[in-house]
């Protein structure tokens, strides 16, 4: 019994046509890290774009946030300006009362911008 069923397998094996196939040869990878698809060698991709940081500063955190935002800038990082590590968990409780940069500093649209907050009573 289990040299038939060895017997059938070994010639469904042989059925499947398990020869080798050569693959296809991979296509030519260029060592030039200069050559990126749609550039051309030697020119680097476009600078960022760069625009003056609005003047946020006494804004409550929210409508600084949307200011910045509208201005062109998304890379936002907020943190709590009297040093006790609180979480500004409601935006419109609390007061910019630092941006670093300073406003009207000029600097790329990609970079970040720290906003340093009290809550509105400290």
């Amino acid at each position: 019994m289990r040299v038939a069923v060895i017997a059938i397998l070994i010639a469904a094996l042989s059925a499947c046509g398990t020869t080798p196939t050569t693959p296809e040869p991979l296509p030519a990878v260029s060592a030039d890290p200069s050559a990126v698809s749609g550039q051309s060698p030697g020119t680097s991709p476009a600078a960022p774009e760069s625009a003056a940081l609005p003047n946020v500063v006494g804004m409550n955190h929210q409508a600084a946030q949307d200011a910045l935002q509208a201005a062109g800038f998304y890379y936002l990082t907020e943190e709590d300006a009297t040093g006790q590590g609180r979480l500004l968990v409601s935006d419109r409780n609390w007061v910019v009362v630092e941006q670093v940069p300073a406003a009207g500093t000029l600097v790329a649209k990609t970079e970040k911008i720290l906003l340093r907050s009290k809550k509105k009573g400290d």
